[in-house]
């Protein structure tokens, strides 16, 4: 079975089609590869603990890992409701459990889900105790006494220490109006919970559990959002706060239903934190992500990472330097101080939290980054075409090419993907304004390659990734 699994613990954990290689036992190998790394590297008295989002089938799925790690002898810590993935790390860390188990596919579309491992630490697999874990993928358990699973509920101190981070009291007299999105995902309820508590004004969309996600994709960006920037603007609020499927991302929308995406998330987040907290710490960013933050970082003297795509790279660098915050471009932010995973929960509270003290809307403040910062435009495609034209173009991407979309190559990166930055020049003539650059990145796990860029302009980074497209859809030959 070893050599033969469709398990493959890729950059956050193993995702499936349900019912296609996404089965009760696939499910129960990966468990025991968990249960084998568990019972190996960590004291397995301290138990495991496993959660579940809102997708099909989810609290079923996390009933049969919790069996697995029981009958190896583990004890298990099982939720008894739909838990945001932040919360589920934030126990493990928490209770001093030897690992955390989420049954979530995150942002995929409905018909997937996944298995996500979460270390004694509270975050991520480290990329080594993700391969050590596939390592031992059908590999027998040794059999031991049964141990007992407890249900639980692990939201409340979850919520306790999120509220923590912000001033609420700030948040609720600043007369802002929020629209929240759950996106049908486990975050339902968690942002409206304290708003309400606190006497925040706020309108709550598809925060019903329905696992068919109807009509989207719970990713946080554009265009599975278009419900939350109409309301934002049929209700006249000052921002819209968006959390995906499992809750551990972020998305927003300014007060005239225009998508901020996760780059500017994380620089407003970003400079406040630097300007306002001091809080002490180095940066870290994926190969994807803007390089506004490497300017807002410079400002205040603090040295930023370049790193790998996934989260799971952020996890390893706030395990080994002194980082007080890191990121990647699908709107995961993470806050050492809390834990060494995004938290798209928390990210929402903070930018409640970063209007409140600057007293200025999303959009103002988000137009006072580009001020500052120069003029920084981002987008992505993902292309799903068959893994032969992926191939094919990754190929053709490395063949050496001396311009791109009729700018020079000045120079090419693979670090994560390969990217081209590029001799643009409407960039040249804003000095101050982004570099532009163009990635492609194929998936190791679908028939998909995602294509980012960010330039100087809207309309240099869709020309950018038309031209890529066609790049692309032209590899074949």
């Amino acid at each position: 079975m070893a050599n033969q699994s469709p398990v493959k613990f890729g950059t956050d954990g193993w995702r499936g089609v349900i019912a296609d290689d996404f089965t009760f036992e696939n499910v129960r190998a990966a468990a025991a590869a968990i249960a084998s790394y568990v019972l190996a590297r960590e004291d397995p008295n301290k138990g495991v603990c496993v959660a579940y989002d809102t997708r099909f089938g989810s609290p079923a799925f996390a009933a049969a890992v919790a069996e697995v790690l029981a009958g190896a002898g583990i004890p298990v810590k099982l939720a008894d409701r739909i838990t945001p993935t932040p919360a589920l790390s934030f126990a493990v860390k928490q209770l001093g459990a030897a690992g955390g188990v989420m049954i979530t596919s995150s942002h995929n579309p409905a018909q997937w889900n996944g298995v996500k491992y979460k270390a004694s630490y509270g975050g991520s697999g480290s990329p080594s105790i993700m391969a050590e874990i596939e390592s031992l993928l059908g590999k027998p358990l040794p059999s031991g006494s049964t141990a007992k699973i407890e249900q639980v509920n692990f939201v409340p101190p979850y919520l306790e220490a999120i509220q923590k981070f912000v001033d609420l009291g700030l948040i609720a007299r600043s007369g802002f109006r929020f629209a929240i999105d759950c996106m049908y995902g486990a975050g339902a309820g968690i942002l409206a919970g304290i708003f309400s508590g606190i006497g925040v004004d706020y309108v709550e969309i598809r925060a019903n559990h329905d696992p068919l996600f109807p009509g989207i994709n719970p990713e946080p960006i554009e265009p599975h959002i278009r419900a939350c920037q109409d309301i934002v603007v049929e209700r006249k609020c000052d921002a819209g706060l968006i959390t995906d499927g499992d809750a551990d991302r972020i998305g927003a929308t300014d007060e005239n239903g225009n998508f901020v995406d996760p780059h500017k998330i994380y620089s407003v987040i970003l400079q406040w934190i630097l300007e306002r907290k001091h809080w002490p710490g180095d940066v870290t960013r994926a190969f994807n992500t803007t390089s506004m933050l490497d300017r807002i970082a410079a400002r205040y003297g603090r040295r930023l990472h370049e790193h790998g795509i996934g989260f799971k790279f952020v996890c390893d660098l706030m395990l080994t330097e002194d980082i007080l915050i890191g990121g990647e471009e699908s709107g995961g932010i993470g806050i050492q101080r809390h834990l060494p995973e995004r938290d798209g929960l928390l990210n929402a509270l903070l930018i409640a939290n970063v209007m409140a003290e600057e007293k200025k809307t999303l959009g103002q403040l988000v137009a006072r980054l580009q001020q500052e910062y120069g003029e920084h435009h981002y987008g992505r495609i993902d292309l799903h075409i068959p893994d032969a034209l992926k191939n094919a173009t990754i190929a053709k991407a490395r063949s050496g090419l001396k311009e791109f979309a009729g700018m020079p190559v000045e120079k090419v990166e693979t670090l994560d993907g390969i990217k081209f930055w590029l001799d643009n020049p409407e960039a040249k003539a804003r000095p101050n304004a982004a570099k532009t650059w163009l990635l492609l990145r194929a998936s190791g796990t679908e028939p998909l390659l995602r294509i980012y860029s960010e330039s100087c302009s809207k309309e240099s980074v869709k020309r950018l990734l038309e031209a890529a497209r066609d790049f692309a859809m032209s590899s074949s030959g």
